[in-house]
């Protein structure tokens, strides 16, 4: 409650706590503190308890009976005595008021949701994969011929440097030897 709400009314106040709600109301919607004063002393008591019954939590029936006398003091001027009686539409307030307290301490929050990698490629490593095999490509086919064949049948192919020598008829020696030079040239290409 307002700091200002919790001391009694000033000398000379004696009247606003002897008018009916209607009129306290009324006032309410002119901007009349004292008016509010007098309705909170009133009816707040039995707003926390209504509220307290159903939530079964004292701090929780407390911050209710704020947001109803806010609701009061912002919607006094919507009141309207042909409708109904004041304690009625306070209490009314006071209802929804505790069924949106319940209904926020039921929400369920969200649970976390373990984040897992996607077995798939998004678009943008599919992106930078084409890009890369784009440039190895590139790097590959600007080795001179010899190079380039061993290469293929290294890296694409997947023989071994002892199949490749077998197939190309180069003694084992020579393709270790220009496999490394390949991969030293095509390693400053990619640089």
């Amino acid at each position: 409650m307002p700091l200002a709400l919790q001391q009694p009314a000033p000398y000379g106040c004696d009247v606003v706590p002897q008018m009916g709600d209607e009129e306290l109301l009324a006032r309410i919607a002119a901007g009349d503190r004292e008016a509010f004063a007098a309705l909170w002393r009133r009816y707040a008591p039995a707003v926390v308890t209504l509220a307290t019954r159903e939530l079964r939590d004292q701090a929780a029936a407390e911050d209710v009976a704020q947001e109803v006398f806010t609701s009061i003091w912002r919607a006094a001027t919507r009141f309207d005595a042909g409708r109904g009686a004041a304690a009625s539409w306070i209490f009314t307030i006071a209802r929804n008021a505790t069924r949106d307290a319940q209904r926020r301490r039921r929400a369920v929050p969200v649970e976390h949701v373990e984040e897992r990698a996607d077995p798939e490629p998004g678009p943008e490593q599919r992106a930078l994969g084409s890009l890369e095999a784009f440039q190895v490509h590139a790097a590959v086919a600007a080795l001179p011929d010899g190079a380039r064949e061993l290469i293929e049948l290294a890296y694409f192919e997947g023989l071994s440097q002892s199949e490749i020598a077998e197939r190309t008829g180069v003694p084992l020696g020579t393709v270790k030897t220009r496999l490394r030079a390949a991969m030293v040239t095509l390693r400053s290409a990619l640089a």
